[in-house]
């Protein structure tokens, strides 16, 4: 029996695929970890305070959960804090609370979160 040999292409090409297959859930855990980057507890707080605002049941419960998931998308976790940081910081007053009413990079965190917290809104309460 005369013996098969594969073609010169596919030795390459099954290294390929073998080091794609040890590769791949690395980059999708590296992925998903950019894409869930904030807290359970971050979460919770969220969907907690919008809550308390939107009402005390299971219809606001997914409208609550749908919004921060879809700021989530939208804005990284860091950008976020800031953003909470500046507004937490806007309530008070003072001289040394008033910077963070009209410094640029303050104020631009802010606008951003609030567009975010726009598109949430349209997603997830209309």
């Amino acid at each position: 029996m005369a013996s098969r040999s594969l073609p010169p292409m596919t030795l390459p090409f099954l290294a390929l695929l073998v080091g794609w297959f040890q590769v791949a859930p690395l980059y999708a855990a590296d992925m998903a970890e950019r894409l869930n980057d904030y807290p359970t507890e971050a979460r919770a707080d969220y969907v907690f305070a919008c809550m308390a605002a939107n009402g005390q049941n299971r219809e606001s419960l997914r409208k609550c959960s749908c919004s921060i998931d879809a700021i989530a998308e939208i804005l990284p976790y860091e950008d976020y804090v800031t953003a909470e940081t500046v507004l937490s910081m806007q309530q008070g007053s003072g001289e040394r609370m008033s910077m963070f009413k009209t410094m640029a990079v303050a104020t631009e965190a802010v606008r951003t979160l609030r567009r975010a917290q726009a598109e949430a809104e349209m997603l997830c309460f209309e």
